[in-house]
């Protein structure tokens, strides 16, 4: 069946149950994961700020990012050595979650991308977007959703 699971997380507490179901899962089917932090760019400059100021505000937010990330891996890797489960862990800057995603998934040779959704309904599907409901329409791969 599934041998290599791809489970994207940003640390919050939805990604929390991402991260427990898809351990479970796992292990029940001698599977490995691999956890996928996506982190934003650092944003523009702003018209007035000059190069020194933006390089310095950039590297601040590599750092921040960068500390974020690992956090949530390094929770991740502790719940996954609980169960037993073979993990790997790693995160990428870029504004275009589901091409990093889909990337990843590839990049990486997983067979299931496990996520969760918001389930915001209709309303806040359109004034926020579903990064789930857009992976689901363009992937190739199976996609389990938890809500």
């Amino acid at each position: 069946m599934f041998k290599h699971l791809l489970v994207p997380l940003d640390g919050s507490e939805l990604s929390e149950r991402a991260a427990e179901v898809s351990l479970a899962l796992a292990a029940k089917l001698d599977a490995r994961v691999t956890a996928f932090v996506i982190e934003p760019p650092p944003p523009l400059p702003s018209m007035s700020s000059a190069a020194a100021v933006y390089a310095r505000q950039s590297a601040a937010h590599d750092t921040r990012t960068a500390q974020h990330a690992q956090g949530v891996l390094d929770k991740f890797r502790t719940q996954a050595a609980a169960l037993g489960v073979a993990v790997d862990g790693h995160f990428a800057r870029n504004e275009g979650i589901e091409d990093a995603i889909e990337h990843a998934a590839a990049a990486y040779g997983c067979d299931l991308i496990v996520m969760i959704t918001h389930g915001r309904g209709l309303f806040g599907e359109l004034l926020f977007g579903s990064h789930t409901k857009k992976l689901v329409g363009r992937t190739r791969l199976p996609v389990l959703v938890l809500h």
